[in-house]
């Protein structure tokens, strides 16, 4: 499993990603990050699934850019041709996936603003190749593990908030399923696109560095528990 989530914002994207990896009884770290930043064309991918597909489709995507890039003027056209190069993987490879018992799942989050676009873009990408634009009315997305983060920005976020304040919400949302689900865990990787600056910027994070965090959150969590009038409730002890 994984968590990999992108926020919108009238300010501009956050995305934030866990690096676990497992296979069978063995657990690894790897990127699940892939961005592009070129004048005026910035944009990222993260993706869930089977590592296999994402690495090939990325790479195949990746000759794309380098033969095509000036050619995408608007991030659905990065998007769409990102869907044909899963489509392609899926030719090539899904029968015999599936006839080991696997399955084909890469979805894939993707954000960026390119030159023609009059704000930044999010997306979420299922693996036939079609998308969904995620807009203002919903403004995040989850791929991988969403049930234990979903909660905290339903009841927190909002459209119009800070990229700082969305950052956090998007910690804790990670902490979440951090701590409810042994597939996901630290280093995360996160990426912020400001509005009109058409540069992702990529930062790392290690647990040791965030803990602080994860404390303050319980114990504040705790505390507000004890606070809630419940008088009612008590008629049941």
């Amino acid at each position: 499993m994984t968590f990999c989530l992108g926020i919108k914002t009238k300010h501009g994207l956050v995305g934030l990603s866990d690096t676990r990896i497992t296979s069978g009884n063995e657990t690894t770290s790897s990127k699940k990050v892939f961005t592009v930043n070129r004048e005026k064309h910035s944009f990222f991918i993260m993706t869930s699934g089977l590592r296999s597909v994402r690495d090939k489709a990325i790479t195949y995507f990746s000759e794309v850019i380098e033969q095509q890039d000036e050619s995408f003027t608007k991030l659905y056209h990065a998007v769409n041709e990102f869907g044909n190069q899963v489509k392609i993987v899926a030719k090539e490879d899904k029968e015999f996936l599936e006839g080991a018992g696997l399955n084909f799942n890469l979805y894939s989050i993707i954000g960026g603003q390119l030159e023609h676009d009059p704000e930044p873009k999010l997306y979420l990408l299922y693996p036939q190749g079609n998308w969904i634009e995620i807009r203002k009315g919903t403004p995040f997305v989850i791929i991988g593990n969403s049930g234990f983060g979903n909660p905290i920005l339903k009841r927190s976020f909002h459209y119009e908030d800070s990229l700082e304040y969305a950052l956090k919400c998007a910690f804790l949302a990670f902490d979440a399923t951090r701590i409810s689900a042994n597939d996901v865990d630290f280093p995360i990787d996160t990426v912020v696109l400001k509005d009109g600056e058409y540069y992702t910027k990529e930062k790392r994070f290690e647990q040791k560095e965030l803990e602080h965090i994860s404390a303050f959150w319980n114990t504040r969590l705790k505390k507000l528990i004890t606070e809630v009038p419940a008088d009612i409730l008590n008629e049941a002890i």
